[in-house]
């Protein structure tokens, strides 16, 4: 066990049940490692931080408890932009855990110096950021107003990789604690057997505005920098580490071990009779009814009813419309029904915030014993054409037959976004929409498949829904999967039912994951590659593919898409055959999904299949 391997077991150990005074000793050890970090505010935040401490070690205990409520423990999300702390509001006298934090610095740059302006600027400056060094880096497919838009990505600084922990801790109007604090471990990089959440992303982003074109950005003078600190999935709801909200409470201090005298102070609203209650779910049914057999024909045009429901079954919305656009993202959203949002809070695979993207969308895709990943690229002009569902694959084209819709419709979603008046984000939003049947649909179990996402007074939460329709046949057919089994990882809060899209059906993802125009890396087997083979947490050789494929034949389909999104590099008869990659996801562009050959490729060094 290495230096800092053992660090690691002793400071993670058990559940991180500290005492009070132990706490206060760990704050005041950990005095040195804040440096310069909060500027003038530090020294206030020193006074506030002691004065705990001594509250905690003079054994000033009287309204400091953990708190007991019969209601449920609920995860909750905390975030700062730029050293602001957002206002976290939460159903008075609460039970909560701490569910996910995001933290991001970001700084505007006329020349291209990489990330080094973080190292000066902002919130991170004074973390260490030697080691920093460029690890990817992709265009967006579409130009924007100042011209393409390229994204470099940066990882291993020292403070990326060194392993720390969070105190949350809950105070009055005058920063006294009002209960005792929790201690959250972040881990470090390549460690995850003790931390207190499954996912952990630390990194850094430049964006670069003004590219001449796809590839070049020669000239560029518009630049911005970021620093991202990601954990999400808690692990910690079974682990006693709550905090229960009195009525003294006003704030939650957030404070890191790498920054411990400049923490964040988040004002807390409590709300004492809320109109709904916590948790989500989904209901899609179908409106058009089947024969008496119980199936339904190929041909036919099926309809569906969209329910939204709060965790005790309260409606989210009225029968008939949903929400508009415009409603949900600007205005007052009291039920707290989520859309896609990227447009204005940008997302990438594996480093930027994919779970804040926030897309409510449907699928259906069948036979169930044809699903299989769908390689046809899905054009632009597709969402932005008045059809509200989208045909994404053919048994004819790609073996399998999908539709999707997104809500609101595809062509109001993203048509608005081209909009000078963004009429299309105005639009009602209808909660039934239908799905056609193609004249030659095989018999056999369709899958329709609805995920969502819902933030609710500090509750950030997905939810995932799959209803089975028989069509031509009331004989139930399976999917075959030639990968798995994941939970030999995904566990302890990592498990599929809870983190991305809370759906464990995998059989339930090919239609709404093909590859788009304006995003080709969308299929499953594109970001499972690139997430698993980026992760230093994968604690396995991205080159064992058994690991996760069952057959041998299930990793002989190759492709651009299948290879560079593991692969970073390819032999130099590759680039002069197939040409340069250009690509971090898929290596190139549309043709990434073509098979490369049938001929070579037919093992895998290392694989052990």
């Amino acid at each position: 066990m290495d230096k800092t391997t053992g660090k690691h077991a002793a400071m993670g150990g058990t559940a991180w049940k500290l005492s009070a005074s132990s706490l206060a000793l760990l704050l005041a050890l950990l005095a040195p490692l804040a440096g310069g970090c909060g500027g003038a505010e530090a020294s206030t935040d020193s006074a506030q931080t002691l004065e705990s401490a001594e509250q905690l070690m003079e054994g000033d205990f009287s309204g400091l408890s953990r708190g007991a409520s019969s209601k449920p423990k609920i995860g909750i999300a905390l975030e700062v932009e730029d050293g602001e702390a957002m206002p976290l509001r939460v159903r008075a006298g609460q039970t909560v855990y701490i569910n996910q934090i995001d933290i991001r610095t970001s700084l505007s740059a006329t020349k291209d110096e990489g990330v080094s302006g973080l190292n000066r600027t902002g919130d991170f400056a004074c973390l260490g950021w030697n080691g920093v060094k460029l690890v990817d880096e992709s265009f967006d497919l579409l130009a924007g107003e100042e011209g393409f838009k390229r994204r470099r990505f940066y990882r291993d600084a020292a403070w990326m990789d060194v392993p720390s922990a969070f105190t949350v801790e809950p105070v009055d109007a005058q920063g006294r604690l009002t209960g005792l604090p929790i201690l959250l471990f972040a881990g470090s990089d390549d460690r995850n057997e003790s931390d207190d959440f499954f996912v952990r992303r630390f990194g850094a982003i430049q964006w670069t505005y003004d590219c001449q074109t796809s590839t070049n950005c020669t000239g560029a003078q518009s630049y911005l920098e970021e620093g991202l600190l990601e954990l999400r999935n808690a692990r910690t709801a079974a682990q006693g580490k709550t905090i229960t909200f009195n009525a003294q409470t006003k704030a939650l201090r957030l404070r890191w071990t790498l920054r411990p005298f400049a923490p964040y102070t988040i004002p807390v609203e409590q709300v004492e009779k809320p109109k709904y209650d916590y948790g989500f779910s989904i209901e899609a049914t179908p409106v058009t009814p089947p024969r008496k057999d119980g199936t339904y024909a190929p041909g036919t045009n099926v309809s569906f009813r969209l329910t939204l429901k709060d965790g005790a079954g309260k409606r989210l919305h009225p029968q008939g419309s949903l929400p508009t656009y415009n409603e949900v993202i600007f205005g007052s959203n009291e039920p707290g029904i989520q859309y896609y949002r990227a447009f204005f809070d940008p997302t990438a695979t594996y480093y930027r915030r994919k779970h804040r993207e926030r897309m409510l969308m449907s699928q259906i895709i069948g036979p169930a014993q044809r699903i299989q990943p769908i390689r046809s690229v899905v054009e632009l002009d597709t969402f932005l054409a008045p059809p509200d569902v989208q045909t994404i694959a053919t048994i004819q084209r790609d073996g399998v037959y999908s539709q999707f819709r997104t809500f609101p419709a595809a062509n109001k979603l993203f048509g608005g976004a081209f909009e000078a008046d963004h009429a299309g984000w105005a639009a009602p939003v209808s909660d039934t929409w239908s799905y056609q049947l193609p004249p030659d649909a095989l018999p056999g179990t369709y899958l329709v498949t609805t995920k969502g996402r819902r933030t609710y007074l500090g509750e950030d939460i997905p939810y995932t829904q799959t209803i089975e329709i028989q069509v031509g046949t009331p004989q139930r057919t399976t999917p075959v999967l030639t990968t798995g089994p994941c939970n030999s990882c995904h566990s302890q809060g990592g498990e599929l039912s809870k983190v991305l899209h809370a759906n464990d059906n995998r059989a339930a993802c090919a239609g709404c994951h093909a590859p788009l125009g304006f995003e080709l890396e969308g299929p499953v087997f594109v970001r499972v590659h690139f997430i698993h083979s980026r992760s230093d947490r994968f604690d396995v050789s991205p080159a064992q593919c058994s690991k996760c494929h069952l057959t041998k034949e299930s990793v002989q389909r190759t492709s651009k898409a299948a290879c560079l999104s593991c692969h970073k590099s390819y032999p130099d008869s590759h680039v002069q055959k197939f040409g340069p990659i250009e690509n971090m996801y898929v290596g190139g562009g549309r043709e990434s999904f073509q098979q490369c050959t049938g001929s070579c490729h037919t093992t895998h060094p290392q694989s052990g299949l």
